[in-house]
């Protein structure tokens, strides 16, 4: 059987402790700091709650006047008009790391062998098991469509080869 309750009269009043607690200590700190506002997605759950601070790294962009450039013969001046309103597009599936890979190559082969040459790896979203090489969007120059996995056909391509074809009909 369960002890009868005491009555509040025969209760005694609790002695006060001596013991601060922060809540005590409360009123006397000085002005909090304010608190923090996590970013709202669209379903309402708080944005980034786990990750840590993100850093901001200072970007400086410099820029090079026609008049500061070393002066060229005006035949390489012409061609190097001609190629760098050259944009070659490189299509690479997402969904292997050897496309990426080859991409990659392809970009570096293609500034180091034509200055002024612009290259962009994936600006829209890359179709499903596809290595292909563009220029702009009027001649192909590589056209791998739908392989599936091992991906054979791009493995067996030899990219050395295909950046030196690709140089030779842009220039």
């Amino acid at each position: 059987m369960a002890p009868k309750r005491k009555t509040r009269a025969a209760a005694k009043t609790p002695a006060l402790s001596l013991r601060k607690t922060r809540s005590a200590t409360a009123g006397k700190r000085a002005d909090p700091p304010p608190p923090k506002k996590s970013k709202q997605s669209s379903n309402g759950k708080a944005k980034g709650a786990r990750g840590g601070k993100r850093k901001v790294k200072d970007v400086t962009v410099i820029e090079i006047s026609d008049a500061e450039e070393a002066p060229a013969s005006p035949a390489s001046k012409d061609k190097a008009a001609a190629v760098s309103s050259k944009t070659i597009i490189v299509e690479a599936c997402k969904q292997c790391n050897s496309f990426k890979v080859r991409a990659m190559q392809v970009k570096e082969g293609l500034e180091n062998a034509v200055p002024g040459i612009i290259v962009s790896i994936n600006p829209d979203k890359p179709r499903r098991g596809c290595f292909e090489i563009r220029e702009g969007g009027c001649q192909t120059f590589v056209s791998l469509l739908d392989m599936r996995r091992p991906f054979t056909r791009m493995k067996e391509l030899n990219i050395e080869d295909v950046i030196k074809d690709i140089v030779k009909k842009i220039t």
